[in-house]
């Protein structure tokens, strides 16, 4: 009974173990998306002008990205946005001192030097805006 308890033991270790290293493999960036990324969004709104974001990419203390963004928006001010990589797919996420919310989500490009992104902002108390949302891209400088 004991050869069976060990072998089932050793058997569920390795299985833990391969999970442990599947789940890792496929959990780092397939590209590295750290640098600086600039880019202008179009609003789907007709009334809300174009804004032009720069976002610095690096990793904190503990491995996770941030970004610092640089804008001239109507509806936001610079934020530091929280970068999460799965596969191609990606999504940049913040909130400026007011309180306004700033969400990208969308691919990144065979190349890794192009980020193609979808936008939505929540607007603060401030009132500065409601809601806006629409397209844009990102470049790797």
């Amino acid at each position: 009974m004991k050869s069976i308890t060990f072998h089932f033991g050793t058997l569920m270790v390795l299985l833990f173990a391969s999970t442990m290293v599947a789940m890792a493999a496929s959990s780092k960036p397939a590209v590295d998306v750290k640098g600086t990324w600039s880019g202008t969004f179009l609003s789907r709104h007709s009334d809300v002008s174009p804004f032009v974001i720069t976002v610095v990419i690096s990793p904190d203390s503990r491995g996770h990205l941030l970004g610092d963004s640089t804008l001239n928006s109507d509806c936001v001010k610079n934020l530091r946005l929280y970068v999460t990589v799965k596969g191609s797919q990606i999504s940049l996420a913040g909130s400026d001192e007011d309180g306004a919310n700033l969400t990208f989500a969308g691919s990144i490009d065979a190349t890794g030097t192009l980020l193609n992104l979808s936008y939505l902002i929540n607007g603060s108390a401030s009132g500065r805006c409601e809601s806006d949302d629409g397209t844009g891209s990102l470049g790797k400088r």
